[in-house]
């Protein structure tokens, strides 16, 4: 006989019912009031809440401080720029390769890009065998917490450095932009641009979904009880490391999404954008919303996204260390981050009503006897 499926609890109701709310907001709400700037710039924070669901999974439930997360970022993001920029030159090779040597032919690397379908596989099947690879090699030998966390941001420096110095390559420090196509789309036509802002929110949407199915699975409290008791979990007859390389592999997979519809939206790609100070940014948007919840690490990170557009272009040498202290602040007093906030609340309201009763003196227990 076929077990069925539970329903959602209510908790997984109001979820569901958050996750549609936003969808709203992000797909009909947004176009219709924002300018193309602004709906330009919102789209340009999905792509960073993205890679921040993802985070959210490995660290607020699998306690992997995945700091090296622009490394994942970049593969998605320098697949869509290469074909972008072949797409933009059609059967030329680019124009940053001709001004360093108008001779050179075009990397073998870069040709199977010019096909779409090669691109989009690229985006999926790249993070995931590299960080498969990784997580297989990390988690194996029980590599984990501080350890962890530098090792991966170390591949984000290295990763960065690598392509700052591969400037017939990859651009180097300048980068890759000036793209003009998106799959055959124009991309400076408003309409097009709606369209991309569109599919990055949908892809938002679809991560959200994605999460909270992973934390009302089987394996999501596998996740959690590993995180929390790595050794019983293993006593139990489960791998640790089977369970947490998935949610590794999956965080680097949304990763790489975020990075691929970052390229068009934005317009360039370049090594500032997947170095360790881009990681420590996606990190502090999490720990600002809140690692373990659902909708904290994509409004976290869509706040600091904000944070840095507004603050960073009128207050550039501020801004570092208004995000510093909002860390600081987070961390010291919000360990949960602002999603912790509603409960807090309702704990403090709920308080006065369950305070214990006073215990009966002497003279009031001689009362009742008598």
């Amino acid at each position: 006989m076929t077990k069925l499926k539970p329903l959602p609890s209510l908790r997984g109701i109001a979820a569901l019912s958050g996750i549609a709310m936003f969808a709203v907001l992000l797909l009909a709400v947004a176009p219709a009031v924002l300018s193309d700037h602004w709906l330009n710039n919102l789209g340009k924070y999905c792509c960073w809440a993205i890679a921040a669901v993802g985070i959210g999974l490995a660290w607020g439930r699998g306690g992997m401080l995945v700091m090296g997360q622009g490394v994942f970022f970049a593969l998605g993001a320098y697949a869509m720029a290469m074909h972008l920029t072949l797409e933009t030159a059609g059967d030329r090779v680019p124009g940053f390769m001709v001004l360093y040597d108008p001779l050179a032919p075009l990397p073998a690397f870069w040709e199977p890009f010019r096909s779409a379908g090669f691109t989009l596989a690229a985006i999926v099947v790249l993070p995931v065998v590299a960080a498969g690879i990784l997580g297989y090699a990390l988690f194996k030998r029980r590599v984990k917490g501080a350890y962890f966390a530098i090792l991966t941001q170390a591949l984000a420096v290295a990763l960065a450095t690598l392509i700052s110095s591969t400037i017939r390559e990859t651009g180097g420090d300048t980068g890759l932009s000036d793209f003009k196509f998106f799959f055959g789309f124009v991309l400076n036509d408003p309409a097009n641009k709606v369209m991309v802002y569109l599919i990055a929110a949908a892809l938002l949407i679809v991560c959200l979904l994605a999460v909270w199915q992973f934390y009302r699975s089987r394996f999501g409290e596998l996740l959690v009880a590993t995180r929390d008791a790595e050794e019983r979990v293993r006593f139990l007859g489960y791998d640790p490391a089977n369970i947490k390389l998935v949610a590794f592999v999956v965080s680097a997979l949304m990763a790489s999404i975020g990075g691929a519809m970052f390229v068009p939206i934005v317009g360039i790609i370049t090594p500032a954008e997947i170095g360790a100070a881009a990681s420590i940014l996606m990190i502090a948007g999490v720990a600002f919303g809140g690692r373990a919840s659902l909708f904290g690490p994509a409004l976290g990170a869509m706040a600091v996204g904000w944070g840095q557009s507004s603050l960073g272009s009128t207050w550039p040498d501020g801004w570092t260390y208004i995000l510093g202290l909002l860390f600081v602040v987070v961390i010291l007093f919000l360990p949960s981050g602002l999603s912790s906030l509603p409960a807090r609340f309702a704990a403090i309201r709920r308080r006065p009503a369950e305070q214990p009763t006073p215990p009966i003196t002497a003279a009031e227990l001689e009362e009742v006897r008598a």
